[in-house]
């Protein structure tokens, strides 16, 4: 049954248990309970009462029923967006770490080109090229991790070497074999390098 047709049937029960209680008002102004039939049947007026609170009963429960159905659907959507957003992040990662090795050998192939030769347009093109690619991966959210003359901390750099300087204070990064990469606060590769004392 649908709440619009429960909801008429209430109004109609509703106007005539007031009609029986004003008649019935009438009968037994002594204060006197309805008394039972002589079968011991209830007086009509409490098995309308009991139907009407019934269905009272079965509407709260439908409507409780609805309540938890769209708190469970709210949920599942949130679950699922989260979802969405973290094998987003995965794939990312995974494409960036593939790319990350041919920014290593743009970046071997600029610094071994001599000075006199950094006007020639094949080396011009390279430089443009790589430019872009570092464009598109900081547009990403990539970042390099800073490391020459940092502190060295184990979170972001993978120390390979030891050396021994005055110069330097303790634990500092003296030197940078492998550019480290971060994508979103999260470390993509570490950086290789060379701590000092």
């Amino acid at each position: 049954m649908k709440k619009e047709e429960l909801q008429n049937e209430e109004a109609k029960e509703e106007e005539t248990v007031k009609a029986e209680e004003a008649s019935e008002g009438k009968e037994s102004s002594g204060g006197e309970k309805p008394e039972e039939t002589e079968s011991g049947e209830e007086p009509e007026m409490l098995k309308k009462k009991k139907k009407k609170d019934k269905m009272e009963e079965k509407i709260e429960e439908l409507e409780d029923r609805v309540k938890r159905q769209m708190a469970e659907f709210d949920n599942f959507r949130k679950r699922t967006e989260k979802e969405k957003s973290h094998m987003y992040e995965v794939g990312a990662r995974d494409v960036i770490e593939k790319i990350l090795p041919v920014v290593d050998n743009f970046e071997r192939g600029l610094a071994s080109v001599p000075e006199d030769q950094k006007e020639n347009p094949v080396i011009v093109g390279m430089d443009k090229i790589y430019n872009q690619l570092m464009t598109t991966l900081t547009d990403l959210g990539v970042e390099p991790i800073e490391a020459v003359g940092e502190e060295f901390d184990p979170n972001y750099h993978n120390a390979v070497m030891h050396v021994e300087d005055e110069e330097l204070g303790e634990n500092v990064v003296a030197e940078e074999f492998q550019k480290g990469y971060m994508y979103k606060d999260t470390v993509i590769r570490h950086s290789m390098v060379k701590v000092a004392n």
